[in-house]
């Protein structure tokens, strides 16, 4: 006798950036086995392509695409895939400055992604000029900058601004940067004036990201505030 399909519950979760719901499952043993072996090899790109890997399969809306997701929608959506999988409640610590570890349960169900407030998509060079913004998409992680573990905080932000550029217009002239060789975008970027730089690096510099507060007081009574930004302050894969 054919053993049975076993089913699985289904979860409705909204994609932040776009507003869009969709339909997600738990993980399974086999994605489990995609997190352990990443996480054995220890390579910054194995677990990033794990962690895509894991939402590609959960969630089960169509055909979807993880690619398309930017890199907090990704985050987002793994956590929320861990939480219906293992539990909601990950237990964490942290070291204080008056060298004492406290503990904290965080709960992924209230995690949530945050936009800055009245942040613009379109950074104007002149009256009829300027540049379209977006947010960079997940497979940032996959760049040479984001993987190697050698990159410089200005590299870093280098490849933020070259992955959040969409176009660059000017009357009625539009270059879409995704289409141009990397090197031309980058000596692109290099010859504009400080002010225009300015801009995009302050949009690069407050991109959404995941966030949750941990406030505690410690043993000096001092009233402290964590705050959670990124896929590793919450937990270890």
């Amino acid at each position: 006798m054919k053993l049975p399909k076993i089913d699985h519950p289904i979860y409705d979760v909204t994609i932040p950036s776009i507003k869009k719901k969709v339909k997600i499952r738990p993980m399974l043993v086999k994605e489990e086995k995609i997190l352990l072996m990443a996480k054995e090899g220890s390579n910054p790109y194995e677990i990033f392509q794990a962690i895509k890997q894991v939402v590609n399969n959960c969630i089960i809306t169509g055909d979807f695409d993880s690619n398309k997701l930017t890199l907090f929608d990704l985050e987002y959506m793994f956590l929320r895939i861990r939480s219906v999988s293992i539990g909601n409640i990950v237990k964490v610590s942290y070291r204080d400055e008056d060298g004492k570890d406290y503990p904290f349960d965080i709960d992924l169900e209230k995690i949530e992604v945050k936009f800055p407030e009245n942040q613009e998509l379109l950074i104007k060079t002149g009256e009829t000029s300027g540049f379209k913004m977006k947010y960079p998409l997940a497979t940032i992680y996959s760049t040479e900058a984001f993987t190697s573990g050698t990159a410089t905080e200005q590299e870093l932000i280098d490849e933020l601004i070259l992955n959040s550029i969409d176009d660059y217009f000017d009357g009625e002239n539009v270059w879409r940067l995704a289409q141009q060789p990397r090197n031309e975008i980058k000596e692109f970027i290099d010859g504009l004036d400080i002010a225009t730089y300015n801009k995009i690096r302050e949009f690069v510099a407050a991109l959404p990201s995941l966030y949750y507060e941990v406030k505690y007081t410690n043993s000096n009574g001092k009233e402290q505030l964590i705050k959670l930004t990124t896929l590793t302050d919450f937990f270890i894969l």
